[in-house]
């Protein structure tokens, strides 16, 4: 068992020294992976348009951005998104950014990247969301080709540019690993075919989630990759939207629940939301951290 932590972007209420000293927590405590999640803006609900799954307000901060700063203080933990909406980002831009840093961080980066589904956050990047799963796969084959070719050239619907160079590679090169987000049977096609794992959503129900595993894998087989070698992982819990949700993480029944569910799957990897534990009462690092560690702690005991 592997256990992956959502960093909250609230954290930053508690300024610099507070981010530092709750990523540094994170990893003392044992956990694998850091991921952040990724928006750059949330729209309003008007005339046209509902309101976002989201409030507008929820403060959020860039995910790459983020990471660079806890890169600095930390050593082991592995570093990454879940998930930065990769069409609405250059992958030019992106594959630079995500090289730089898992070069500073000594090779510690999983790029998590998803389709989105928020319209109005496109618009305001200046990207197109109605061709989005088509520009996501080009944008995949184009950061494994930044980061492992010496000359890049692309000739295709979206993106058009010879004989570029980018250096230095990141430490991992093309093999930096790159999972999938989504649940429509585009993110399976697009995980066995090209991705290195899936990142699944905890609210399928657990025939989606059998029969999506099954597609990715024979999607792998199809396109002649390992598919052993796909990595699968899934949230104890959806982010909370009410009371019940956002008491999930104190009861250990249902945190046992969940991760027995997940194991079920043949899944190696879970993650725990931190925003969940903050919106439920942790108003400190401290109480933030010590909850954290109740909750990696009780599961290593209970499936170690």
């Amino acid at each position: 068992m592997k256990l992956s932590v959502e960093f909250p972007s609230v954290s930053y209420r508690w300024g610099p020294e507070g981010i530092i000293k709750l990523a540094q927590a994170v990893e003392q405590i044992g956990f694998d992976q850091l991921d952040m999640f990724d928006h750059v803006v949330m729209g309003y609900p008007t005339d046209t348009r509902a309101a976002p799954m989201y409030p507008p307000q929820m403060p959020i901060m860039e995910a790459i951005v983020m990471l660079s700063f806890i890169a600095a203080a930390t050593d082991r933990i592995g570093l990454g998104t879940e998930v930065l909406v990769l069409p609405q980002r250059n992958p030019t831009l992106t594959a630079k950014q995500v090289s730089t840093l898992d070069t500073l961080s000594g090779g510690r980066v999983r790029l998590g990247v998803g389709v989105g589904w928020q319209e109005s956050e496109y618009e305001a990047l200046g990207e197109e969301f109605g061709n989005r799963g088509r520009r996501m796969d080009e944008a995949i084959n184009l950061l494994r080709r930044y980061w492992s070719e010496e000359s890049v050239s692309a000739s295709s619907d979206f993106y058009q540019f010879e004989a570029i160079a980018m250096e230095p590679k990141p430490p991992q090169g093309g093999a930096l690993p790159i999972w999938i987000g989504g649940s429509a049977d585009a993110a399976m096609k697009r995980t066995g075919e090209l991705g290195d794992g899936w990142l699944a959503v905890s609210r399928m129900r657990d025939e989606q989630v059998v029969a999506s595993k099954s597609k990715i894998l024979e999607y792998a087989e199809a396109a002649g990759r390992d598919a052993s070698s796909i990595g699968f992982q899934m949230m104890l819990d959806t982010p909370p939207r009410d009371d019940a949700g956002k008491g999930f993480y104190a009861d250990k029944e249902r945190i046992f629940a969940a991760a027995e569910r997940i194991q079920g799957f043949g899944f190696e990897w879970m993650a725990i939301n931190m925003t969940a534990i903050f919106q439920a009462g942790a108003r400190s690092v401290e109480e933030l951290v010590e909850q954290v560690a109740d909750v990696h702690d009780a599961l290593h005991q209970r499936f170690d």
